[in-house]
């Protein structure tokens, strides 16, 4: 049997999902979390499937086709639609669309907690009668209240639906008038406390005069907690643990290899690995603080506060979801954006989302950082960060300004959800699933990488050889011309920036097997203060990895993605050009 999960985004549908089949989905406080459909298993027989958070069946939006199709074409044995109890008036407008299917339905009125919490109390009998469906209220943030859906699901079975009090036939307007009698009949409010202490942040963090430095702190916070307070030194513990307590212990245990083993073991896999895995402690910083904020409700009221600012390149105040993923990892970026209405405010989005730096290249940065300006790397760090945002503006700006759509100021309705402080179970459960699924990609991706260049810089058709004898030489050294005018005209740096083409996290790891030692020590000889920022510039905005260039493939052609490597590729060769010579100009 197949059952289809519906409902509005942010209605804690994903988390029921997880619940009933154990499945891990990234859970958010923002419309286009859940883009396309999920399948998991509740039993060997049932099939649940995940469909878009949507508000309608309107057949707008992507989400909304994809689920309107579904539901026409797939015929599912059962309807399974997530409310959120505190916000029934919204809610019913897709319930009410949902029974002109004629497909048995169940309702779930989750978060029953929170409309507990701001007086409201519902009927679920007389909402079941009105409705003619059974009608459940859950807390999906505790496992032991969907006990009684998950009962009933397991032993549904199909039946014959009789009709509804609903009138199928209605307009828009006319079901937002049965849904008020509906809650005339089946709901009752009080005042609540909850909603005027939101509103009364919401009048602090949305002033007009308050809301931008605000935000700017937040931001500035997350950046002091990631590099300064807590992510920096936890990560200056660990590699020194590693450098200083795990290498000797594998040298000694690899003194009696022969010369080939032990340069494999140490330079193919232990240096490369090991130098990703110091950095562990500032992405799990970053990705707490953001879950936080996600959590607490602040994301979504950043993105209204920056929707003016994001109409200056011709985007809604909704691309700002997609643009802060981007700092995490371009690929969900750029799947997040087909919730857009606007195929325009796509390819303008998809175009800028690789000039925001992925989590990948945050490693390269802290270690250059850290060598070359470890008193200021907070500011340098901040100026990477900003010169992306900067470039992303510009060319956003030229974009819309020669794009076919008009420039009146994009409309964009959001709800703001009410604050809420989630659990530090939650925060460290979401950021330790980003941070896992961030690490199996390195376990498995730089493991094989750093193997293929250990062979690369080992190897020549002769056999076993040194480094300048190998093959990787020969490939680096014709490739590091290119780069003389940015500063950092060596093979090793070509050979870095080829294999970041595969995957941002193999840059240090290729430097840790080409250069052969101790990268804070051996960087130093080759970079300058100068050419350092270069390098940093071009890694910072050069072609996106693979899977990004294929997920934009899969989404507009091979002629889009071409045409976004060679843009990306001329703009970080001019950019990076023009800071080293102004850094050589000014110290």
């Amino acid at each position: 049997m197949r059952y289809a999960l519906i409902g509005n985004p942010n209605v804690g549908k994903t988390t029921i999902f997880n619940i009933l089949t154990g499945s891990n989905q990234k859970v958010g406080n923002y419309p286009g979390v859940t883009v396309q459909k999920k399948v998991g298993k509740i039993t060997n027989n049932i099939e649940l499937i995940d469909l878009p958070g949507i508000y309608s069946l309107d057949s707008i939006s992507i989400e909304e086709r994809i689920s309107l199709e579904y539901l026409q074409n797939k015929n599912p044995d059962l309807i399974i639609n997530v409310l959120d109890s505190s916000n029934l008036y919204r809610n019913l407008f897709l319930t009410l669309q949902l029974i002109n299917f004629n497909i048995p339905m169940v309702l779930v009125l989750n978060m029953i907690d929170v409309a507990e919490k701001n007086n409201i109390k519902i009927h679920t009998n007389k909402l079941s009668t009105y409705l003619n469906c059974k009608v459940f209220t859950v807390n999906g943030n505790k496992k032991n209240t969907i006990s009684s859906i998950e009962n009933f699901i397991k032993n549904y079975e199909p039946i014959d639906i009789q009709k509804s009090k609903v009138d199928k036939s209605k307009s828009s307007n006319e079901i937002y008038e049965e849904i008020n009698s509906i809650l005339k009949l089946c709901v009752k409010t009080s005042k609540s406390k909850n909603k005027n202490k939101s509103k009364y942040v919401d009048n602090i963090v949305l002033n007009k005069y308050l809301s931008f430095p605000i935000l700017i702190i937040i931001f500035y916070l997350i950046f002091k907690i990631t590099f300064s307070w807590v992510g920096g030194p936890m990560s200056d513990i660990l590699s020194n643990l590693i450098s200083n307590k795990f290498v000797p212990i594998i040298e000694n245990l690899l003194s009696h290899s022969s010369p080939i083993i032990k340069s494999f073991i140490l330079d193919g896999i232990i240096n490369a690995v090991s130098t990703i895995i110091s950095f562990l402690p500032l992405i799990l910083s970053m990705f707490i603080c953001l879950t936080f904020l996600d959590n607490c409700g602040y994301i979504a009221r950043s993105s209204v506060l920056l929707n003016r600012f994001m109409n200056m390149f011709g985007l809604s105040g909704k691309a700002f979801f997609p643009l802060l993923m981007s700092f995490g990892c371009t690929v969900p970026a750029i799947m997040a954006t087909r919730t857009f209405e606007n195929d325009n405010d796509r390819k303008i989005s998809i175009f800028l989302l690789p000039l925001m730096s992925c989590s990948a290249r945050l490693p390269v940065f802290l270690l250059f950082t850290n060598i070359f300006f470890k008193n200021h790397k907070e500011i340098v760090l901040l100026f990477l960060y900003a010169l992306s945002i900067i470039l992303a503006v510009i060319i956003g700006i030229i974009m819309n300004k020669f794009s076919k759509t008009d420039n009146l100021e994009k409309s964009f309705i959001l709800e703001l959800p009410d604050y809420k402080l989630p659990s530090l179970s939650y925060i460290l459960k979401e950021s330790l699933n980003k941070i896992s699924s961030f690490f199996k990609k390195i376990g498995t991706l730089i493991l094989s990488i750093s193997i293929v260049i250990w062979f690369l810089s080992n190897f020549n058709i002769y056999g076993f050889c040194s480094i300048e004898d190998s093959f990787l030489y020969s490939i680096g050294s014709y490739i590091s011309k290119i780069f003389v005018p940015l500063g950092f005209g060596f093979w090793q740096a070509g050979v870095s920036l080829i294999a970041g083409l595969m995957a941002k996290e193999f840059i240090i790891s290729s430097m840790g097997v080409t250069f052969g030692a101790n990268l804070t020590q051996i960087i130093p000889t080759f970079f300058t203060s100068h050419s350092s920022i270069s390098f940093l510039v071009f890694v910072l905005l050069y072609t996106p990895c693979i899977s990004v260039l294929s997920t934009v493939k899969h989404e507009y052609g091979i002629k889009f993605t071409l045409i976004l490597t060679v843009y990306q590729l001329l703009l970080a060769y001019s950019v990076s050009f023009l800071v080293f010579n102004i850094t050589n100009l000014l110290w």
